[in-house]
């Protein structure tokens, strides 16, 4: 009797031996999962066959598709987008400019005739990342890195305080663009989810360094998504977001020279599925729900967000001929490009910059252009020919 229950004791140790050992192993795997989190991009690689494929970053973590997998992702079985806005007409059959995980790309035509690309980088934007990465190219077609130009911890300065997201403190950048204006490099950012900052590069050159262009020294704006855009006649306008209001800026780009002014559109597009459900209660009067865009073609003045419509992530667009409004003309200008900006190219040919944020794209949270043209009425389409 004595040696069963001590074969019992003996087993029963065992058992939770295994169960500890089992539980250590979980633990070392997620620590290890966790140191190699990165808070970088990196140069990115050439596109792999079609683009296809990608990241799906989120407070969940992050869900991966494609050949190079690191701890801690989800690998997913299922394709990540099935491209039906492509297969539909939608868009054309463009593939990424990089294998790189990118959100929210923006590309800026600089001052040397160059083109530089940003974007929110790093593994998982809801957890952290390191600041402001910049690629460079002169073609569109072959891009040069040129590394991190911001660090939060470097150059930050209440940029380097965590901020409270949904009960976790997060210090990661979202939405970054840079713009060459007034003969220089300035780089307006969002620190998630309620903080803009205003950088402008102390050398003339889009590398920089940067340093901060607001005095005094704090957030423009609480909120998220910033952009700035340069009018005909020099003066500055700055928007943000859900761009349902803007200002102008002072001439040294140090502050907002005015008090923000409200954005009136006339013809609010009243479909629930052409907004996000964020619009719903609001009576859908938005342009969109984030990712502010605002450029000038033609005499008119474009102003638009993100929005969810028909399901897809697109950039949505309404045009006046005053930039304070009232606009008019609420559309889908570019299907699944929401999140982008919209620019020109040497040839005088216009472009969406693209990401991907949705089931119906060619690729996810990776960066792309989608040529775009204006109908004559002034809405914007995609080149589909």
């Amino acid at each position: 009797m004595k040696e069963r229950m001590d074969l019992k004791l003996i087993y029963r140790a065992c058992v939770w031996v295994f169960i500890g050992l089992v539980a250590l192993g979980q633990t070392l795997k997620s620590a290890e999962a966790e140191s190699q989190k990165s808070g970088i991009s990196g140069p990115g690689a050439p596109v792999e066959g079609d683009g296809s494929g990608g990241w799906r970053s989120g407070r969940e973590g992050v869900r991966y598709q494609g050949s190079q997998p690191k701890p801690g992702w989800i690998t997913s079985s299922q394709p990540l987008t099935t491209g039906s806005a492509v297969k539909r007409g939608l868009l054309p059959p463009v593939k990424p400019l990089l294998e790189l995980h990118l959100r929210a790309a923006m590309i800026c035509r600089g001052g040397d005739g160059k083109f530089y690309l940003t974007g929110a980088s790093g593994d998982n934007v809801w957890d952290f990342n390191d600041g402001v990465e910049l690629w460079r190219s002169e073609d569109l077609k072959n891009w040069d890195y040129l590394g991190l130009v911001w660090s939060v911890q470097r150059d930050g300065t209440w940029e380097k305080q965590p901020r409270d997201m949904d009960g976790r403190m997060i210090t990661s950048v979202w939405s970054p663009e840079i713009h060459f204006m007034k003969g220089n490099y300035f780089i307006c950012l969002s620190m998630a989810p309620d903080g803009i900052s205003l950088l402008k590069s102390a050398t003339g050159k889009p590398e920089g360094p940067y340093v901060k262009a607001l005095k005094p020294d704090e957030p423009l704006a609480a909120g998220i998504d910033p952009t700035l855009f340069e009018d005909d006649n020099g003066k500055v306008y700055f928007t943000y977001g859900n761009p349902n209001k803007l200002a102008r800026m002072k001439d040294d780009l140090s502050g907002l020279a005015e008090q923000f002014r409200r954005v009136e559109l006339v013809d609010p597009d009243p479909t629930p599925s052409h907004h996000d459900v964020k619009c719903e209660p609001r009576g859908m009067y938005d342009l969109g729900h984030e990712g502010a865009v605002l450029f000038k073609h033609g005499g008119r003045y474009y102003l638009g967000a993100a929005d969810q419509y028909e399901g897809r992530y697109s950039l949505c667009l309404a045009m006046s001929e005053n930039i304070y409004g009232p606009y008019s003309g609420r559309h889908e200008a570019v299907p699944c490009g929401g999140g982008g900006n919209v620019f020109r190219d040497k040839d005088g040919h216009w472009w969406c910059a693209f990401f991907g944020n949705d089931t119906q794209s060619p690729w996810r949270e990776k960066p792309g252009i989608v040529p775009i043209t204006f109908n004559q009425d002034g809405s914007v389409r995609p080149v589909l020919e």
